[in-house]
């Protein structure tokens, strides 16, 4: 419980950007979009149908704008004071830990080894923490290194808190060379835990079938990824339960069952599983969620994450349901995604809240049980008709299912009592039954209670709900990133992935959860639904992207006028300049190099016309019922990287980190076609297939001003 003495110093604080110039600025660029419009309007019927098309797009890139406006007006970010913790709270709550993975080619177990060992060792009491790891590809290749991994556990985990290791993921924090020249205790344990690790990574890299003759893994004898019974194994338990510097957390290693005629709902059908069983065991009121890739790099990240949970505030208290980290990485191609999470995402911290991005954040249990703040009394608990909702059996099992552990389990989610001294092993029939194929059929689950279905974007949706539901959310930006990930690798692969995400934010744009319905019976802030329109529209803008980039090859072989003249023409110039200059001030403010700007801007016009153009095929495939939207896990490269000292960015080893990778792949097609348009019209008009404007006394389209333009 927290003290909440009003004289005692707040756990963490808000902080507000008034940003008046960069206001000013967004102001002049959208005064400046509207008068290119209005120019249009005045000039429509002197000119063909170029202008029409023209004034559409422009329409919606103002639009987009707007909107952008809107969402960064009042940015912000919360700064935790974890150092206070212990004067204000007297005992932490519990915190479960959830990672997740699906393909042991895909995703390399050495990875989730590394993540799991990162979250295991942070700074928190370890009989406060349970982690549970989720393994949809139901391999004895990753139980078997999960096993490996919690006994190295034994050894980093009081090795990280002994000498207050700050990289708690051993292969980043093993890439620095030893300081130490002297024979130092520090030394001596150093080295040996790098040999221990090692071996390790051996043990992992080189596994073929060591596992065969263990019963433990009977469970995985005749199994395949898409066709198994639910395996759980409670790989360590932590017996001890006192909290001292030795213990390593309760480790538990979970593979759902799966039949090829059900419907999985991938990563959101698995986190849903992870919350029941956890449920069943350690029911914490609070849930990490990270992907399997991305390392606890702050080893704070828990007790920060929980100054803002255990703020005695009127508004936050009962209000906060979840709490986002920034999504930050130790490897290249990243740029675009750090600037928009620190421009963007503060901007959604001003509103309502961050959006939920899929990893690094710390969820409330019973918000994600379908609570809304309606729900709550004013200190906080459950009021009496919420409880009589909930936990009426029949209401229940029609809720969350026939579980009657997980009844029980509700019941005390609900008022945020947790199971720390539970025996594990004692649940493992009831963790079985709820990670049946037909636990969920006729339930809520997916529908208004934990991860939401129906997008393959389901942070995104569950976030919209959440909020939608009345709920706030934090957002910190520490100085030092708290997780770092990989990012797929340059080309196809990162096509992929930005075509899966603009494919699932279409989804929540057309589903029942859309920004654009519900405006009166929603508790969602009129600027966070602007907010989520951006992002739910980005796979739209193909459309108008892919248009206005034919414009000028159309203008020059029909000779005609594709921007104003004279002094007019003044408009366009203007804007170019100022959203250039703009958008390099944002890249360099962070530290980018102009290089990374270019590149970075080169590949939003590749998403914005190529991969977008397949999210909204999707989407129509979908919404005729032709085809259904199919989840692909991205490949995660697991680089050897050197990292200094572990605090700034990390040079990578790999000679092709960094660049994009072109090939056959058919994301490359609508790419293609604009570049040959382009080049087609400029060497036609070239040749002299098209007339020089000035002979018809035209106003038309001069060949400087469209090869400026291609």
């Amino acid at each position: 419980m927290a003290d909440s003495s009003s004289s005692l110093p707040s756990l963490f604080e808000k902080i507000s950007y008034k940003r008046y110039f960069l206001r000013a600025v967004d102001l002049t660029m959208l005064g400046l979009l509207f008068s290119l419009l209005l120019y249009r309007i005045l000039h429509m019927s002197q000119n063909d149908n170029v202008w029409v098309v023209a004034f559409l797009c422009e329409s919606f890139f103002t639009f987009i704008w707007l909107l952008i406006t809107c969402i960064k007006w009042n940015p912000a970010e919360y700064k935790p004071y974890p150092d206070r913790l212990d004067e204000r709270v007297h005992e932490l709550p519990s915190v479960d830990m959830f990672v997740t993975t699906a393909d042991p080619v895909r995703e390399p177990p050495i990875l989730v080894v590394n993540t799991v060992l990162s979250l295991l060792a942070v700074n928190y009491p370890a009989n406060k923490l349970a982690c549970y790891v989720s393994d949809d590809g139901c391999s004895p290749l990753t139980y078997f290194s999960l096993k490996e991994a919690s006994k190295f556990a034994k050894i980093w985990v009081p090795f990280c808190k002994k000498y207050n290791v700050r990289v708690r993921a051993p292969f980043r924090y093993f890439l620095n060379s030893l300081d130490a020249t002297e024979d130092s205790e520090f030394s001596r344990d150093w080295e040996m835990t790098k040999r221990e690790y090692e071996k390790l990574s051996r043990k992992v890299e080189d596994a073929t079938r060591d596992w065969d003759a263990d019963d433990d893994f009977e469970a995985f004898s005749n199994t395949r990824p898409n066709d198994h019974s639910t395996i759980v194994k409670v790989v360590w338990e932590n017996k001890g339960g006192a909290g001292i510097e030795n213990e390593v957390p309760h480790f538990v290693y979970l593979s759902r069952e799966k039949r090829p005629n059900y419907l999985h709902h991938y990563k959101a059908g698995a986190m849903n599983f992870l919350v029941r069983v956890s449920g069943l065991m350690t029911n914490a009121p609070y849930m990490l969620n990270v992907d399997c890739d991305m390392f606890v790099n702050e080893a704070d990240a828990v007790r920060q994450a929980m100054c803002i949970f255990l703020q005695k505030s009127k508004n936050l208290i009962n209000h906060c349901a979840f709490v986002q980290y920034p999504q930050d990485f130790y490897d290249s191609n990243c740029e675009e995604l750090v600037v928009l999470q620190s421009h963007l995402s503060r901007g959604f911290a001003g509103i309502q809240g961050a959006i939920y991005s899929g990893s690094g954040c710390f969820h409330t249990r019973r918000v994600m049980y379908g609570l809304s703040v309606d729900d709550l009394e004013e200190d906080g608990s459950l009021s009496s008709v919420t409880a009589r909702k909930f936990l009426d059996e029949e209401s229940f099992a029609r809720k969350l299912g026939s579980s009657k552990e997980m009844r029980k389990s509700v019941a005390n989610a609900l008022q945020r009592k947790s199971n720390s001294q539970n025996i594990l092993t004692n649940f493992l029939d009831e963790a079985r039954e709820v990670g049946h194929c037909q636990y969920e059929s006729q339930t809520s689950w997916g529908k208004t209670i934990g991860w939401l279905y129906d997008s393959t974007t389901e942070d995104v949706n569950t976030s919209i709900d959440i909020h939608s539901r009345g709920w706030t959310s934090s957002y910190i930006y520490p100085d030092q990133p708290a997780f770092l990930g990989c990012t797929p690798p340059g080309g196809p692969e990162a096509m992929a992935q930005q075509r899966r995400w603009g494919t699932g934010m279409l989804e929540v744009l057309f589903n029942k959860h859309s920004p654009l319905i519900g405006i009166f019976s929603q508790k969602l802030r009129f600027r966070q639904r602007l907010a989520y329109i951006h992002i739910f529209t980005w796979g739209l803008r193909s459309i108008p992207e892919l248009f206005y980039c034919l414009l000028p090859a159309y203008s020059l072989l029909h000779n005609s006028a594709l921007f104003p003249k004279g002094l007019c023409s003044g408009i366009t110039v203007i804007l170019v300049g100022m959203h250039c200059l703009y958008t390099l001030w944002e890249f360099m403010s962070l530290g980018f190099s102009v290089h990374s700007w270019y590149a970075s801007q080169s590949f939003w016009r590749i998403k914005a016309t190529c991969i977008w153009l397949f999210s909204i095929m999707d989407i129509i495939f979908k919404l005729l019922g032709v085809s259904k939207t199919v989840f692909i896990v991205t490949k995660k490269s697991f680089t050897k990287t050197r990292s200094g000292t572990g605090d700034g960015p990390s040079c990578s080893a790999d000679t092709n980190a960094g660049k994009f990778e072109f090939d056959d792949s058919v994301y490359f097609l609508p790419g293609t076609f604009i570049v040959l348009v382009n080049l087609a019209a400029i060497g036609g008009f070239s040749m002299g297939l098209q007339r020089l404007s000035h002979i018809y006394g035209g106003g038309g389209s001069t060949f400087v001003e469209a090869c400026a333009f291609i």
